[in-house]
Order: C-alpha cells, then sequence, then structure tokens
C-alpha cells in the first residue's frame, strides 16, 4: 500500500487558497510508514483510477520551471473515497479546484491530499482542477548505473554555454519521476489517457506521446501544441520533449514513423534508425498483435540519464546514438532501437503492475533484441548477443542473487539491474525452447491480447502459456522467476564398453537456491553425423547411459546452450577442437575456442586458422585478437590467412584489427 489515505479522516480549517492548514488529524505519507520485518513491496493499492489527465505546460528557461494546469478524471475503484492522494513532488501549488469550486488540501512536497467536496462511488467520475508550478532541478537521490538522476524533467543548456548543441528540454519518468513535472498517481498499475497542450517559442518543435491534433500561433507569437493519446498507457510512460530539432519522416504502413535529431545530424537519421520500419512489422507479424498505438516516434536528446526510454509511440535516446559504425567498430546500436521497440507491447500495452514485477517488461524487451537479431542477422549473431546477457548476468551473481521476482527491494532503482534485464532474458529463451516456437509465440499473442492496457503479474503469464500449450508449468515459474540462482553443473563423460554415460551434476547451494529440474538434450557426434538424446536432470547426481558403435569424436550436454548455467566439463583438447568444427551453436564453438586458446598447444594453431576462415564474423575478430596479443608469437604463419581474410572482408572493426596486425608483421 502506498498511501494510508483510506484508513484516516482529515479535517481541514482553511480553505485551499489559504497560505496554511491546520490538521486536527495527521496525514500519514509514504515516509513515515513503518517498515514490516520482511520488507513486502506490495502492488499499490488502487483506491481510485486515474482515467484521463490532461495538462497545459509553458516554461521558464531561466529558472528552469515549469507552469502547469492539470485537469484529472479520477474514480473511485470499488470503495466508495472522501479524499484522494496524488503524487506531486518539489511543486508549488496554487490552487486546487473541482466544477470551479475550491477544495481544500494539505501538500507536504512530496504528496498532494485533496479533501472532495463529498463521498464518491465507484459509479461516478470526477475532475479534478490543479493550478502548480514545478522546479524539477531539485534532485532526488534515486538513482542507479540504469537511471542516473531522478528530476524528471530536464532543461539542457538553456544558456546555450555549451559548444555543439543546442538548448532543449526532455522529461525521464521511469520509475516514478513524472510526478516531478505534472500531479498524478505515479504507478505502474495506473493507466490514463492523455491530453498534452504545450506553449513555446514557435521556433521550437515538440514531441509528446500520441498524435499532434493542433499547433496554433497565439497572440504573443508562442505556439501552442496539442498532442493527444486516446489509448490507456501508465503515468511513467508520459513524455515531452522542446527543442529545435529537425523532424525526418519514414512510414510503416499507413503510420507515421518520425526521427527527431538535431539538424547537423538530419543527413544520417535513416542510416541510425532506418531499420524501424521492418523491425514494427516484423514484431507485428511475430507476435500476431499489431503495433498497437497511433504513431512511432525517436528523439534522440543530450545529457540524458537513462540510455533509452520507452514512453509510449514517443522513445527518447541519449546521444551516443549519433555515433557511427567506424567509431562503434563496425556495430550499431540496433539492439537499443529493438529492445525500446520491443516495449511497447510488453511495458507499454501490457505493464507489470509492480516494479517486483519490473522482469515482465524488461526481460521482454531483452529477448526482444534476440527476436531481431535472429530474424535479420541468423541464429549464431543472435546467440552470439544472448552470450553477451549470459556473462552479465554472472558477472552480477558473483556479488547478488536474487529472486527475479522480488517483493522485497530497498530501492525501486534495484530492480533495474542484469537480473531483470539480462537473466529475464536467458530464462524466456529457455522457456521457448521448452515448450517450442509454436507454444511459445501462440502464448505471448494470448497473453497480450488478453491483458491489453492493463497492468499483469507473474502469474498471468503463467496462466496464458498453460493456457495455450495445456502444460502445467509452474515448476518451471517458480524455479526461475520465483527462486534465486542458477544451476553450477559439473558435466563428465566416459566412455566403455560401446556406452557412453553422461553425468550431470548440479552443485549450486541448493539449501539457498532450488535443486532444477533441467529438460534438455545430448548430442553425440561422430564421423560427421548427429545423435540426439533427450533428458532431464532433475537430481543432484544424474546419469546416463547410451549404446555407442565405437567412441564418437564428441559428445555435447545441452548443446545449444539454452540452459542458464555454469558448466564444469572434462573435456579433451581434441573433443574440444572438435566441438569447434562440428558445433553450430554460437556457445559451444566460443567456449572451445576459448578453452583452446588459453594456452598454446598443438591444437591452439589449428583452430585459429579455421577461425580466420569462419563464416561468423565474432570468430574471425576472436582469431584477430587472439593474434595481435603481445605475448603470441605465431603472427608471421598466419600472414597469408590475414590477407586472404581481408581481400573478402566487410566488417569495419575486423578490417581494422587485420591491417593493424599486418602492420605489426610487417
Amino acid at each position: 500500500m502506498k498511501y494510508l489515505a483510506s484508513l484516516l479522516t482529515i479535517i481541514f480549517l482553511f480553505q485551499s487558497c489559504s497560505t496554511k492548514h491546520v490538521l486536527l488529524k495527521e496525514w500519514v505519507l509514504e515516509d513515515s510508514i513503518t517498515k514490516t520485518a520482511n520488507n513486502y513491496k506490495a502492488s499499490n493499492e488502487l483506491e481510485y483510477k486515474l482515467i484521463h489527465t490532461e495538462l497545459h505546460l509553458s516554461f521558464n528557461w531561466d529558472s528552469a520551471q515549469v507552469t502547469g494546469s492539470a485537469q484529472l478524471t479520477i474514480s473511485p475503484y470499488f470503495f466508495p473515497i472522501e479524499e484522494i492522494v496524488l503524487d506531486a513532488k518539489n511543486m508549488k501549488i496554487k490552487g486546487v479546484f473541482s466544477a470551479n469550486s475550491p477544495l481544500k488540501y494539505y501538500y507536504n512536497g512530496r504528496q498532494l491530499a485533496i479533501k472532495l467536496p463529498r463521498t464518491y462511488t465507484k459509479e461516478e467520475q470526477l475532475k479534478i482542477h490543479i493550478e502548480y508550478s514545478a522546479i524539477p532541478g531539485s534532485t532526488t537521490s534515486q538513482k542507479n548505473a540504469a537511471i542516473t538522476d531522478s528530476k524528471g524533467l530536464y532543461f539542457i543548456n538553456p544558456e546555450k554555454k555549451k559548444d555543439g548543441y543546442m538548448p532543449q528540454i526532455w522529461s525521464q519518468g521511469e520509475p516514478e519521476s513524472n510526478s516531478m513535472w505534472f500531479p498524478t498517481l505515479d504507478s505502474p498499475n495506473q493507466k490514463m489517457t492523455q491530453d498534452i497542450f504545450l506553449t513555446v517559442d514557435n521556433k521550437y518543435k515538440t514531441l509528446s506521446n500520441g498524435l499532434l491534433i493542433s499547433s496554433n500561433l497565439n497572440f504573443d507569437g508562442k505556439r501552442t501544441d496539442h498532442w493527444q493519446q486516446t489509448k490507456a498507457t501508465a503515468p511513467y510512460l508520459t513524455m515531452i520533449a522542446v527543442g529545435e530539432f529537425e523532424k525526418i519522416s519514414d512510414k510503416w504502413r499507413d503510420l507515421d514513423v518520425d526521427y527527431f535529431v538535431e539538424p547537423k545530424y538530419a543527413s544520417r537519421a535513416k542510416e541510425i534508425f532506418g531499420n524501424t520500419p521492418e523491425m514494427i512489422e516484423f514484431y507485428s507479424n511475430k507476435l500476431g498483435v499489431v503495433y498497437p498505438w497511433d504513431k512511432y516516434a525517436q528523439i534522440v536528446v543530450r545529457e540524458y540519464v537513462s540510455g533509452a526510454m520507452e514512453n509510449t509511440s514517443a522513445v527518447v535516446f541519449g546521444d551516443f546514438m549519433y555515433d557511427t559504425q567506424k567509431n562503434l567498430g563496425g556495430k550499431n546500436h540496433e539492439d537499443v532501437i529493438a529492445h525500446e521497440l520491443f516495449h511497447h507491447w510488453f511495458g507499454d500495452l501490457v505493464t507489470c503492475e509492480s516494479w517486483s514485477n519490473l522482469p515482465l517488461n524488461e526481460s521482454f524487451a531483452t529477448y526482444g533484441e534476440y527476436l531481431w537479431k535472429e530474424f535479420k542477422y541468423g541464429k549464431m549473431d543472435a546467440d552470439h548477443h544472448l552470450s553477451i546477457d549470459y556473462k552479465n548476468y554472472m558477472r552480477e551473481s558473483t556479488f547478488k542473487k536474487e529472486d527475479l521476482i522480488r517483493f522485497e527491494y530497498n530501492n525501486i532503482l534495484h530492480m533495474f539491474d542484469s537480473h531483470s534485464y539480462a537473466k529475464g532474458g536467458q530464462i524466456l529463451h529457455m522457456l521457448r525452447n521448452h515448450i517450442g516456437d509454436e507454444a511459445f509465440f501462440e502464448g505471448l499473442k494470448y497473453y497480450l491480447n488478453e491483458n491489453a492496457y492493463q497492468s499483469v503479474e507473474i502469474h498471468n503469464l503463467r496462466i496464458a502459456m498453460e493456457k495455450v500449450c495445456g502444460r502445467d508449468l509452474n515448476w518451471f515459474f517458480n524455479q526461475w522467476f520465483l527462486a534465486s540462482g542458477h544451476p553450477e553443473l559439473k558435466i563428465n563423460y566416459s566412455y566403455k564398453n560401446n556406452e557412453v554415460t553422461i553425468g550431470v551434476s548440479q552443485a549450486q547451494d541448493i539449501t539457498k537456491h532450488p535443486l532444477y529440474r533441467l529438460p534438455s538434450s545430448i548430442d553425440i557426434h561422430h564421423n560427421g553425423t548427429v545423435r540426439r538424446e533427450h533428458i532431464i536432470v532433475d537430481r543432484i547426481n544424474n546419469s546416463f547411459t547410451f549404446t555407442i558403435s565405437e567412441k564418437p569424436d564428441f559428445i555435447d550436454f545441452d548443446p545449444e546452450r539454452v540452459i542458464l548455467a555454469t558448466r564444469l566439463e572434462n573435456k579433451t583438447q581434441d573433443e574440444l577442437y572438435n566441438q569447434f568444427n562440428y558445433s553450430t551453436g554460437f556457445k559451444a564453438k566460443y567456449e572451445a575456442f576459448t578453452q583452446l586458446t588459453t594456452e598454446h598447444t598443438s591444437f591452439t594453431d589449428k583452430v585459429i586458422e579455421i577461425a580466420l576462415k569462419d563464416e561468423f564474423w565474432k570468430f574471425r575478430s576472436l582469431a584477430l585478437d587472439y593474434l595481435l596479443d603481445e605475448k603470441n608469437t605465431t603472427k608471421v604463419k598466419f600472414q597469408d590467412s590475414i590477407k586472404d581474410l581481408l581481400d573478402k572482408e566487410d566488417h569495419i572493426g575486423i578490417i581494422e584489427k587485420g591491417n593493424k596486425l599486418l602492420d605489426r608483421i610487417h
């Protein structure tokens, strides 16, 4: 429960226009709530629904201040109400009204408590009008690596003292910072439609959610733009931006797709964002749910505090997006673009009901990156991308192991970590592989349609998947979403009397983490053929024996490396060499390459020679990295292979490495 308003009666002795308020009973606000022993974070109690928000905003650039008029349409959720509490941080409240009559209120600098003129029931709606000014420059202490500041609204370079970029205003609302610049119910389980009127100097362009309904020049030479979003979304997804941006227009089907950049980058806008229409088409088809919003805009701003943000129909990116492929070594930022776009289904259309359930937003957006790469660049490239997420989570797991869905945390921003993003994406990949593509994507379609424009918890996802595939998935969700840690596997391969035995042991501390049930497979490779056996690992010590005609080239447990686990295996150098040669999955090849190049052996030069000719760019790059190592003394023998590589290479980063290496050899 975020507020205790329904438990208390407030008696006001002065009208809202007075300069002081005397309370006969204390209004208990969030900071004064005594924390329970287990620090359980429940979803915010729905005492009232925020149905619609209308904002009229103008800006004082010199003082970094917003002058605002807000009209909120609110209805009791179920029980009758006599008062409401709104989130409104660092504001000056000038007046609160309903039907032009002033209302009694109390404001503590963070929350605005309003006494209603009478009791309202769930069949009724009321409109609350608030005149205010906001000073979002008064920062709060909430920040982490993902969100480095929480002022809500930012005035950037208003005095034009910084060379290289123009003055601009932009907002960043997640998780609960939009209440720094407009009064609202700043909770992910609220959904509202909105009309936003922005009054600015005529030289500026504006951007907000939804469609630009009108743009009118005022008598004072300023202009008022009216942005309207008629489909409900969470308050933290509301955005505004103001500046002398240039708009580059694109299309997807009949939908406007626009890119807002500084004028000097206008010629590069489609180089940066040009694949967006294809992404929208891909996700719409893959999910079976057509992109649900009225437009899709992307804007690049300066000094951004959160990398990128999926505000509904109007995504904000930091200025790192201006980097060229040369700066990035031949890569681009398509993973970020894909991530924020996929949020428009997972996070915007269907929203986590509490920050404890944040993985329902971020795990999906992270996995959306994988899906785009798989479609556009192939499975090897996608698996390489997934392996980076694997490393990010494993690195974090050395100092924290948390439940993915966490109902206890000290700070909301602690949820924005590699568990919610990277681990969650890996878990979705496991779920997809467990039930199969057809069931997985049909389950996502059902989940999205069943919960469109609503907020959900983890069980909504489980129930949707079970509804489609007909299987009980409690065990999967319990061990992966509702528990901490990961399997720590020890894998032993042995051969005797025309039999192969694979031992798989779970070595994680099962007093703290689950004893996992792991449906998987084993590939037995021999003379270019692969025999696949399906198994289930569900004990501490597991053993699987299969008959063979002769010793295999190598055997591989979980050949696609679907399971999120650490692995310790007893493979020989010869088996690792065969694994690199014959595996079709990125991680299996990468593991073999890494082990064969850690120390120089008779197999090292052979695997380098093969890697220089590999179809996938990453292995060519890894081979060059190995040869660029100053400790390596074998560069000269690969001179011809490097020249052959460069004759056909189109990857900028690899070309740079190859030329650098040839310079050293010469």
